[in-house]
């Protein structure tokens, strides 16, 4: 089997041991690949790797001997079902692999807003000027009390809730009407207004859908506190970020921790990006990549190339 793997740079850096793939085919890496290099570097593929190098129609054409697609990722967005489907093409994906990660990067941002660590790590050098053995210059609270509303109760934001709970937060869910949410019934399901005016975090993880995307914007950031702090794990899109950062500047809510925007990388005029707010806090994408998820996603795409292989593909989305 010629396996070709379109990005691998977006799983690893040199530090996966990837043999596991080299056991299952001839395996070529590249480490980004454009839309231009992708019809040659597959012309000959029975097996492509992809996290965000498009496999569009014309691309899977490019491939004759094309057979499986495996997204090294859940998401599937940057392949064209349709187009696998007519050319019997089966599409696998990765679930799951991310859960605790992405919990603890959420609870990441919850603490460091609550301590305030990354303000007072800037002015940790001019400690010995400090008249007092302390500052109080960026007031903290504790978390053990505050509420924690989420929006999408999936496996992420069950996980999210089980750490907030074992933090002594309340935790509420936002009720929605095309929620599929089953986990954790015992928590309260609230409407909108409620939701919003009460909780002093929200953190987002539901789907990407046209009924969610801009979900948070001017009016839903109005209702919100003007202590509350915003946090999105999720989808970049699920959040008007020109609303957003209005809110911040006008003091509208407290913060927001972002480890996701609507185009990625961002455009440099980026509202977001351009924001010096110092309750602001922006990572690149990282709460999905431990390195523990990085093997779990790696162990998960050897695992839908060896079911394959055997004649019972596992995973499959076409």
């Amino acid at each position: 089997m010629q396996i070709v793997f379109l990005d691998a740079s977006t799983l690893h850096s040199g530090d996966l041991d990837l043999s596991v793939l080299e056991s299952l085919g001839t395996l070529t890496c590249h480490s980004v690949s454009s839309e231009s290099e992708i019809p040659k570097r597959i012309a000959k593929a029975d097996i492509v790797i992809t996290n965000k190098a498009l496999m569009t129609a014309k691309n899977i054409a490019a491939a004759p001997k094309l057979k499986l697609i495996v997204s090294c990722a859940t998401g599937v967005n940057q392949i064209d079902l349709n187009a696998a489907r007519a050319a019997h093409i089966i599409v696998s994906n990765v679930a799951g692999y991310s859960t605790p990660s992405v919990a603890q990067h959420v609870f990441t941002f919850i603490l460091n807003f609550a301590t305030q660590i990354p303000q007072f790590n800037k002015e940790s050098r001019a400690w010995p000027q400090f008249p007092i053995f302390t500052s109080l210059a960026h007031p903290c609270f504790d978390v053990a009390g505050k509420t924690l509303g989420i929006i999408g109760l999936g496996e992420i934001g069950s996980a999210t809730a089980k750490l907030a709970l074992a933090f002594g937060m309340n935790v509420q869910v936002l009720a929605r009407l095309d929620s599929k949410a089953i986990l954790m019934p015992e928590l309260r399901r609230i409407p909108a207004g409620e939701f919003y005016s009460s909780s002093d975090f929200i953190s987002l993880h539901c789907p990407l859908t046209p009924s969610t995307q801009g979900l948070i914007n001017k009016q839903t950031l109005g209702q919100m506190k003007s202590t509350a702090y915003l946090i999105n794990t999720g989808r970049g899109p699920l959040i008007n970020e020109a609303d957003l950062a209005e809110a911040l500047n006008a003091g509208t809510i407290a913060g927001a921790g972002l480890d996701v925007l609507s185009s990625e990388p961002p455009a440099s005029d980026n509202p977001l990006i351009l924001s010096n707010h110092p309750q602001l806090m922006i990572t690149p994408h990282t709460a999905w990549s431990t390195l523990e998820a990085r093997q779990r996603l790696l162990a998960g795409v050897a695992e839908n190339i060896d079911s394959f292989i055997d004649g019972s593909p596992t995973n499959r989305l076409t």
